[in-house]
């Protein structure tokens, strides 16, 4: 909204501020913080009341009970001001006119929806929620109206960039969609299996959201990515502004999610927030460095793979149980030890992410 008002700088001169990324993309995390830190209270207080609670033990996994008995009754599907505060951030400081922007708040907005329904039937029907099945077509939909999109853009290549080489691209074509599917939906759902402890998946957010809203400065910018020797896509810039309002609702939830957890995000928060990081991803093209930024939640799913493949194939689990924090914990690990250190992990793999901008 507040962009669109650039549009009378010639008669008011001051309106020329809201043209800079910059300034927006710092007044959006702002917004997001405080919207989160003011309706966080409110939605805690609102969850007791209509018992949207936790249900601590799990029938698939009763040798987690002993650390789950402490979380029983903690509130949750937090994801829902968690998404609201984003949206609304979005709306107030972002150029609505992008595809890009626009692209990210289809990911984010469509898999909240899907990650509510499934916590409203956990909540209300007693069981786990949707069928695995339901949630990997729609998240292929979604992901393939994204990769639809990105495809038909005239502007984008549709190249796969190899970091730390100058000139190898990969030219996918048409499979160009596919692969946009494939780290979408998987992003989305390495960040849903990350989220097991307190402020473990929002923190994680956080590190790459941060390190997502350089690269698409730089990205989107005509001078550095020429410097840098990375594809220059035009209005890419813009995304600084989403990876911004993720950074200030990451920091206002875990005000509320750090350990111990007052309230909890749930699939409405943890598969739109993975979605938007693969959207962006995508749009900048940077999904190989996704793998090293995001190798916390990369290590979480392929811990999952891997216990299932190997379960079905030889009878034997590799890991105590899956994902890998839940292997920690079962192995001695004090759950706010394994918070901080994956937290140590994802700013180590941060600073490998953004120091490689210069390896071509």
């Amino acid at each position: 909204m507040f962009y669109f008002l650039t549009e009378l700088r010639d008669a008011y001169s001051y309106l020329n501020i809201f043209r800079y990324i910059t300034f927006r993309s710092g007044m959006a995390a702002v917004t997001t913080f405080l919207l989160c830190m003011i309706l966080g209270p409110l939605f805690i207080e609102a969850s007791r009341r209509k018992k949207m609670q936790e249900k601590a033990k799990r029938e698939d996994a009763p040798s987690l009970d002993k650390f789950q008995e402490s979380k029983e009754g903690t509130p949750t599907m937090g994801g829902l001001f968690i998404m609201g505060s984003i949206v609304v951030s979005l709306l107030l400081w972002a150029n609505l006119s992008n595809v890009y922007v626009l692209l990210t708040l289809f990911s984010g907005v469509t898999l909240a929806i899907l990650g509510g329904l499934d916590d409203y039937i956990k909540l209300t029907r007693k069981r786990r929620g949707l069928s695995a099945r339901t949630k990997f077509i729609w998240q292929i939909v979604l992901a393939g109206v994204v990769g639809s999109v990105i495809y038909l853009n005239p502007l984008v290549s549709t190249d796969l960039d190899i970091p730390f080489f100058k000139n190898i691209m990969i030219a996918l074509g048409p499979f160009y969609v596919v692969w946009i599917i494939f780290v979408v939906v998987g992003a989305s759902n390495a960040v849903n299996l990350t989220d097991g402890l307190d402020g473990l998946a929002i923190g994680c957010t956080l590190m790459v959201a941060l390190t997502l809203g350089v690269l698409s400065y730089v990205t989107g910018h005509a001078q550095f990515s020429n410097y840098l020797l990375i594809p220059y896509i035009s209005g890419a810039g813009e995304l600084t502004v989403v990876c911004a309002a993720v950074i200030g609702a990451s920091l206002g939830f875990l005000w509320f999610n750090c350990y111990p957890a007052s309230v909890f995000m749930g699939d409405v928060g943890s598969l739109p927030l993975g979605g938007i990081l693969g959207t962006i991803a995508v749009c900048i093209k940077k999904e190989i460095l996704l793998v090293i930024l995001g190798g916390v939640f990369v290590v979480e799913a392929v811990s999952v793979i891997m216990q299932v493949a190997s379960f079905k194939m030889t009878g034997k689990r590799i890991f105590k149980m899956a994902p890998f924090h839940h292997h920690l914990q079962l192995s001695g690990w004090k759950e706010s030890k394994i918070i901080t250190r994956f937290w140590i992990v994802a700013i180590i793999l941060a600073i490998i992410t953004l120091s490689t901008l210069k390896i071509r």
